[in-house]
């Protein structure tokens, strides 16, 4: 993966700008590494953690800030055959310890005055000065000599069961991301593809990192304070061509940084993923700002597989189509293996003979087993692929809020509620108002300066949902719960006490 990802690059074009460093919005590059350097660096980490003791096949937990050192640890373990696992650095120190007894991890690297309390016995510790020392000093190595199905990465995502669950990479996962690169992108060895996540997230670490490189083209990376303002300042200071985020991110953009035409600098287009986009967006981003958006739907387990493109036009309520390569089906909900007739909508699978598609899921072979029917992977979502193949996602089979008896779909009231003039966003979830009751509950965020109450809301709902979709609790907040990436953390939407429910 690391030799696909760079070394090719780094013989074809050493002196070509391979990543681009900014702290601050309206400076130069911080740090500016060629390909050539940059092959240099990831060679020293892996002959460095070589040296230090580690074996082929180590799990390494990183647990860095948004900086180089994380994007080069990163690449540097898989170049010498160990296995990161990368982390956020918001994580608590109890969160930290099960991510590595659940993982096995031999090492960690921990940043600045990151700390996770009482370590296990046997785990090694790297900090920046041990990393910063690799990168001086440190013994180059070959890359390693791994196959296809070696493990590459290991990362954690939310399972079926209390605990995160670990999601095996193999090496081949980065020759499985080729179908996006005009799939979706439009990608070219002049590029640059600024990203607004963090690298704890395959997102970013594919879309921001791998995919730029085995293109031969410059990824940047921001390590300041993140705000709405920030971005198209960014893309202007930088030259990006590209810039990818989550729908909330675009939105914020036009919301509270009022990106216009004149302030994106060169950049051809956006590319959205993370969660469903809010009604409007795709419409008001190309008024305001001139430039395209694509969107793209994915997972951890396979990074993004259906996407529109500058060679799959955008249509409305779709997200696009499988990405070149990809075999995709739609499954019933019920069970079974044989794919539904087109305009059916049930569970969208991919065929597991895709190379990006996961290994499996790490020492839980129960849940492994439940995402797997025959020849196909399904991963939750639930979706229609029409005639001509476009794909019409319907929200995440486990995220369905049930009332009086239905299954309610939270993207099909939040799409109804967004077209109140007065609301700037809303999220809907189903919350519990007793041990025996549940109810639908919409959290909303108003436009700056409305007058609206709850009855506005309702009135609005009844016009437009079925008794039973509509919002039994209405909650006006200032801002929703957002991870760090900026998807909406529909677990964190809670009921303020004493609020009644219709």
């Amino acid at each position: 993966m690391a030799a696909y990802a760079i070394g090719r690059a780094a013989a074809m074009r050493p002196q070509h700008p391979a990543l681009l460093v900014m702290s601050e919005a309206d400076a130069a590059p911080s740090e500016t590494w060629t390909f050539a350097a940059l092959e240099d660096a990831v060679l020293r980490i892996a002959g460095g953690l070589e040296a230090a003791g580690l074996t082929p096949g180590a799990r390494i937990l990183i647990r860095l800030e948004n900086t180089s050192a994380y994007a080069l640890l990163f690449f540097g373990a898989i170049a010498g055959g160990f296995v990161p696992l990368p982390t956020s650095a918001q994580l608590t120190a109890r969160e930290v310890r099960f991510l590595l007894a659940d993982s096995g991890a031999e090492a960690i690297a921990l940043g600045g005055d990151l700390s996770m309390g009482e370590r296990p016995a046997g785990v090694r510790v790297f900090d920046a000065d041990d990393i910063a020392r690799m990168l001086r000093s440190g013994p180059r190595a070959a890359y390693a000599d791994t196959a296809a199905d070696d493990p590459a990465f290991l990362i954690y995502t939310s399972g079926t069961t209390a605990s995160p669950k670990g999601v095996l990479h193999a090496q081949r996962s980065a020759f499985g991301r080729r179908p996006m690169y005009q799939g979706w992108y439009g990608i070219g060895p002049n590029d640059r593809m600024l990203h607004a996540g963090a690298f704890n997230w395959t997102f970013t670490l594919g879309t921001g990192l791998t995919d730029p490189w085995a293109n031969g083209a410059t990824a940047v990376i921001y390590t300041g304070e993140k705000d709405p303002a920030v971005w198209p300042r960014l893309i202007a200071q930088t030259g990006a061509t590209l810039f990818a985020g989550v729908p909330g991110v675009y939105r914020q953009m036009l919301k509270y940084a009022n990106a216009s035409r004149g302030d994106l600098g060169v950049l051809r287009h956006g590319l959205m993923a993370g969660e469903a986009p809010p009604p409007g967006l795709f419409e008001d981003w190309e008024a305001r700002t001139g430039r395209p958006l694509y969107e793209a739907l994915g997972m951890s387990e396979i990074s993004t597989y259906v996407s529109s493109g500058p060679g799959v036009p955008r249509r409305p309520g779709a997200v696009g189509k499988a990405q070149p390569g990809r075999r995709l089906a739609v499954l019933a909900l019920e069970g079974g293996s044989d794919p539904l007739p087109a305009g059916e909508e049930g569970l969208l699978a991919v065929h597991r003979s895709d190379p990006g598609l996961m290994l499996g899921y790490w020492r839980r072979p129960a849940e492994e087993a439940l995402v797997y029917r025959g020849e196909w992977f399904v991963g939750g979502d639930l979706a229609a692929i029409d005639p001509e193949g476009y794909v019409f996602h319907r929200g995440r089979a486990n995220d369905l809020m049930k009332a009086l008896g239905y299954r309610v779909s939270p993207l099909e009231v939040e799409a109804a509620l967004a077209e109140h003039p007065s609301v700037a966003e809303v999220a809907c979830a189903e919350v519990r108002v007793r041990a025996d009751v549940s109810v639908i509950a919409a959290f909303i965020v108003p436009c700056a300066g409305a007058q609206i109450d709850a009855s506005d809301i309702e009135r609005f709902a009844a016009e437009r949902l079925a008794a039973y979709k509509r919002p039994r609790a209405i909650v006006f907040v200032e801002a929703l719960p957002r991870t760090a990436n900026g998807k909406i953390m529909r677990s964190a939407l809670r009921l303020p006490d004493g609020l009644s429910t219709g």
